[in-house]
């Protein structure tokens, strides 16, 4: 079977695949290798200035060069790569055979050949590329698929921060609010959520086999190794990684800062779950229609409906999304004494669950611009519960010392139609200021939102 969309197992790469093509080259196998192409060169030049008499600093030509090798990077790279690899059965070494190939017409570079990979071991390499693919994908891709849907959603709460919407307490009519608000509460959480995936530090190690520069220091004893390492870690590209610099380790970086990325990621999740459901609700009450492109068919035999698909795609794949980034937080920060090799595989489905996060994100995106507000509707529910002036008339009356303010209410409203001529005649009998009297009568339930209106301006 010849790979294509139409054949793909995932549907990442299938049905999807056009959704997440900015993010399939830095997640990918591709994105994996092009990384450690760009850590191995990094180090390289790194040794060449450390002050070494056995190896001298690179010409200007050289690292031109050098550099070239991590700019250029391509597909065909890549699977020369793969290529080395059916030989060595090991990835890393695969790379280090590929960028000491490159030296082959260059002289300068094929006599310090060996300062490839110097020292280092594998995990060295990897945990270093993984921390530069989050970088890459949470700055180029993950946030700013995030931002689009704040953005859009803060221009809704302002848009619709005055239009009065009836409130739905454990499923019951409840004090109103207005469309704004609602949508301005998502706002907040978001901005908020997204304000913590953006603040993870990425950390990287370079520091041997157990973490303790033992080869290091076997070829020089007297040098300053985690100084030199810090500096590789932390300067920035492109010749460093600029990350930020993990003193401790075993084998493999311990991995706690990708829990908390992908917990913060899943937490923006979950926040977005919630409100899908809230505007499937919405929908379905009919305080938002969706607008239908020509050609598109809401159901297969009722000609008449829209489904709200897009809300539904976005809450299924924050789902798988949260399945997987939930599973990454708690094992990779879990290994048998000093390395073992669990972490790998599943570290290599990180692009799947930030995948399917941008997915529904963009499903998200999608379903905000369909929506079109339906003040009939709305207008509607709230004329038929006029119920929920209960709460500010018993307010009033408590604040004027009426007894049993509430048993009062309860008795006019509980498990009964509600229409306005009942609560206004309990209003003119009430001992109360005549100020207040009108002020209560000239209340309806569209008006009585409080702050509504202002709290989502201000989101």
């Amino acid at each position: 079977m010849t790979l294509s969309t139409i054949s793909a197992l995932s549907p990442l790469d299938g049905r999807y695949a056009a959704r997440l093509s900015a993010l399939r080259p830095l997640m990918s196998e591709q994105g994996y290798m092009h990384r450690r192409v760009q850590v191995e060169v990094c180090w390289f030049i790194a040794l060449s200035d450390a002050g070494f008499a056995e190896f001298k600093p690179l010409s200007p030509g050289a690292r031109t060069y050098l550099l070239g090798l991590v700019k250029n990077f391509s597909e065909p790279d890549a699977l020369a790569i793969k290529e080395i690899e059916k030989t060595t059965n090991h990835d890393v070494k695969a790379v280090e055979y590929w960028i000491k190939s490159k030296f082959e017409a260059r002289p300068e570079l094929r006599a310090a050949s060996e300062f490839v990979h110097f020292a280092c071991t594998s995990e060295d390499i990897n945990n270093t590329s993984h921390a530069l693919q989050l970088k890459y994908a949470r700055e180029q891709v993950l946030l700013p698929a995030l931002d689009a849907v704040i953005t859009r959603m803060r221009e809704m709460a302002h848009s619709y921060a005055d239009v009065p919407m009836l409130s739905r307490t454990h499923g019951q009519t409840a004090s109103p609010t207005t469309v704004g608000k609602e949508i301005a509460n998502v706002v907040v959480r978001l901005a908020a959520a997204r304000e913590r995936v953006a603040a993870v530090r990425l950390l990287g190690k370079m520091n041997g086999a157990v973490g303790n520069y033992n080869a290091h220091l076997a070829a020089w004893p007297d040098f300053d190794w985690e100084a030199f390492s810090r500096k590789v870690v932390e300067t920035p590209e492109p010749l460093g990684l600029g990350l930020t610099f993990q003193p401790y380790s075993i084998q493999i970086e311990p991995h706690d800062y990708m829990a908390e990325l992908f917990d913060a990621v899943a937490r923006a999740n979950t926040i977005l779950v919630d409100w899908a459901r809230d505007v499937w609700g919405y929908i379905g009450l009919g305080y938002f229609k969706q607008r239908l492109r020509d050609g598109e068919i809401g159901s297969s035999t009722m000609p008449h409906k829209v489904n709200p698909i897009d809300f539904e795609n976005a809450e299924g794949n924050l789902g798988l999304s949260n399945a997987l980034l939930r599973h990454l937080s708690e094992k990779l920060p879990v290994s048998r004494w000093q390395r073992d090799l669990t972490d790998s595989t599943v570290l290599r489905n990180m692009g799947v669950a930030l995948g399917y996060a941008v997915l529904a994100y963009h499903s998200m995106g999608i379903g905000l611009a369909k929506l079109e507000l339906n003040r009939e509707a709305l207008d509607a529910d709230l004329d038929q519960a006029w119920e929920v002036l209960a709460e500010p008339i018993q307010t009033v009356m408590r604040r004027y010392g009426v007894q049993g303010a509430y048993e009062k209410l309860k008795e006019v409203t509980r498990g009964k139609t509600v229409r306005a001529e009942d609560l206004h005649a309990l209003i003119r009998s009430l001992e109360i200021p005549a100020a207040e009297r009108e002020r209560l009568l000239a209340m309806t339930p569209g008006s009585y939102a409080g702050k509504a209106a202002e709290l989502a301006r201000r989101a």
